[in-house]
């Protein structure tokens, strides 16, 4: 007996279309990096190339470094994001707690600059900055001073009482500061004596205020209180946006790198997935994309731009020559109790 032929209704075609958008469900990798702007800029012009090409979404998972950190070091045997973005410093602790995997070798890696290749490629960075020196020019021009060149410029005599600078405890540039004048006084990054014995005599007395942050910078210049500060390049052009009269000064000694890095997490599924939206991120199309949409300073050094933004690329090429970077495994260590001693000895 033969049997009739069913009629494919519109309701059974529909049924099977979604069966079959079943099976071939999309993966989803999640990403911990700070929200709001930098969110924003990867979601927008980063990730969905990534997304299209390998049928993934990508979820930011939004969070301070701290924060994320401690979601990753909270699960790590099924951690809850498969990439992180985290502070140069913070990410030697989670490379040191065994919470990232290594990047597979591919040709991207090598355009990155070295710095950005961090603990054997453990972590890699995806933004570069530098700590450097920026001055009021308003002040500077009307007395007829030079423009700074040293980070001794800041024990300069003529700055007493005009020097603003970021508490080592609170701030990444206030340590930065720190370390540069522990080495030019004969320290290393695991010997601070040469910095601490100095401090008071030759740079103490120059410093109208530590503060916790550089969010008083700009009234600081704009009432003529501040001369010179700790800060980047990238935050005196946001200065200068907003008619705060400033320049950046990269110090002859070289600026301290500053770099947002991300690391595969450790345990994590879908690893191989993973290895690849990292080395997108890293390419030097993203870099380029990043740095026109979000003036993020890009660590591939094949990344174009054009105008401005070849400007940058110019003069960032430049400052990368004499930058250094501090041993942030010392740093991590010794932090704590360098941290007690700055609080009873600079700010007590």
């Amino acid at each position: 007996m033969t049997l009739p032929k069913l009629a494919l209704t519109p309701w059974m075609a529909a049924s099977l279309l979604l069966s079959s958008g079943a099976m071939a469900q999309t993966k989803t990798l999640y990403i911990g990096m700070n929200g709001g702007t930098m969110e924003k800029s990867y979601v927008e012009h980063v990730f969905p190339a990534f997304e299209k090409a390998n049928n993934v979404k990508v979820v930011v998972v939004p969070g301070t470094s701290s924060e994320v950190l401690a979601k990753v070091q909270a699960s790590k045997d099924k951690p809850p994001m498969h990439v992180m973005f985290l502070d140069d410093g913070v990410m030697y602790r989670a490379i040191g707690m065994g919470l990232c995997q290594k990047m597979k070798p591919s040709p991207v890696l090598g355009e990155l600059y070295p710095v950005a290749r961090m603990k054997g490629d453990m972590a890699t960075g995806v933004s570069l900055g530098m700590t450097g020196l920026a001055y009021n020019k308003k002040m500077y021009t009307e007395k007829g001073w030079a423009a700074p060149t040293s980070w001794m410029d800041l024990a300069d005599p003529k700055l007493k009482g005009k020097v603003v600078f970021q508490s080592m405890p609170s701030s990444t540039f206030g340590l930065h500061g720190f370390m540069m004048f522990n080495r030019i006084q004969g320290g290393d990054d695991r010997n601070v004596e040469p910095g601490f014995n100095a401090w008071r005599a030759k740079i103490g007395g120059n410093v109208i205020e530590y503060i916790p942050n550089s969010a008083k910078i700009s009234e600081m210049v704009q009432t003529g209180e501040a001369a010179l500060f700790p800060l980047t390049p990238t935050q005196v052009e946001v200065l200068k946006g907003k008619g705060v009269p400033v320049e950046y000064a990269q110090p002859k000694e070289g600026s301290v790198v500053l770099i947002t890095a991300q690391c595969v997490v450790a345990n994590t599924p879908d690893a191989d997935l993973a290895q690849k939206l990292a080395e997108h991120i890293l390419a030097a199309d993203s870099q380029s994309k990043l740095l026109e949409v979000a003036a993020q300073l890009p660590t591939n050094s094949k990344a174009t731009a054009s105008g401005a933004g070849a400007a940058t690329l110019t003069q960032i090429a430049g400052y990368m020559k004499t930058a250094v970077a501090v041993d942030w495994d010392s740093v991590n260590e010794n932090r704590p109790k360098w941290n007690e001693r700055w609080n009873k000895t600079i700010e007590k």
